[in-house]
């Protein structure tokens, strides 16, 4: 496989930028994808909006902003966004959708974050936290960087999706157990071996409340109505009265004050 060109070094700034990352090799691929398929550009990026609400003015950190297209419809709402990724190749897509002035930075997730604290009003870790084992180091640092009362606004693959698909392969998996998988995508002629953290439910929701925050909306969201015509094929075995699917999970979350957090609490 051939690696995707890295940016100039007065495109991006780079900051413990680490060796290749796999999307890196699928770059181009995945951006083209990314741009029409019926999850991303049909379901999920319209849901994470939806969620953002009014963000006239609101400084954002998309984490985890791969080719950058949450970051363009938070700007165009009058968002002042900065983007980081882990992929340098994925950057380079960013760079050409959002222009010379964008800022955007090489930055590992599960590394310290070149911000200071309470820099942002919000963050979006859009389908990014399920590729990381331990969210407890992130989710402290994304808790660092916003101000009191921000939200962080969340998705991952849905819980229960990844259990049902196992099953339905004949595996049996203990959803009761934070447990990896490896999955090939091919996307425009590019591979890459990506690796993936399915989690319950109630690790999720525990490592939010630990590291500070408070759980506003958890949303499992239908898909845009006009969905139904662009994908008929895919959405045949939905009945024509349904308007969602098991794919991904929605929380948005609210900061408490630095150095506080409340316990989880049982219903």
């Amino acid at each position: 496989m051939a690696r995707m060109p890295t940016m100039p070094e007065d495109h991006v700034e780079t900051a413990n930028p680490s060796a290749l990352n796999a999307y890196d090799m699928i770059a181009e691929g995945y951006t083209a994808e990314n741009e029409t398929s019926l999850a991303n550009a049909y379901y999920e990026r319209p849901a994470m909006l939806e969620l953002a609400g009014d963000v006239t003015g609101r400084r954002i950190l998309d984490a985890g902003c791969g080719s950058g297209p949450l970051f363009a419809a938070l700007r165009d709402r009058g968002a002042i966004v900065t983007g980081i990724d882990a992929s340098a190749g994925m950057l380079e897509q960013a760079r050409r959708r959002l222009g010379a002035d964008a800022e955007l930075l090489v930055a590992d997730l599960a590394g310290p974050l070149p911000f200071p604290d309470e820099a942002f009003d919000d963050v979006t870790a859009s389908l990014v936290l399920h590729y990381l084992e331990d969210w407890g180091p992130t989710l402290a640092e994304l808790r660092r960087v916003l101000k009191p009362g921000g939200r962080l606004l969340v998705s991952v693959d849905h819980p229960f999706s990844g259990v049902l698909f196992q099953h339905m392969a004949g595996e049996k998996p203990n959803y009761f157990e934070t447990r990896s998988r490896t999955e090939e995508w091919t996307m425009g002629g590019q591979t890459a071996q990506l690796k993936f953290w399915n989690r319950p439910l109630h690790a999720m929701t525990d490592a939010f409340t630990v590291a500070g925050f408070r759980i506003s909306v958890i949303s499992e969201p239908p898909f845009v109505p006009e969905a139904r015509e662009l994908f008929s094929e895919e959405l045949r075995g939905i009945e024509p009265t349904r308007t969602r699917f098991l794919c991904f999970l929605f929380f948005v979350l609210e900061a408490g004050q630095a150095g506080r957090s409340d316990p989880p609490r049982s219903n």
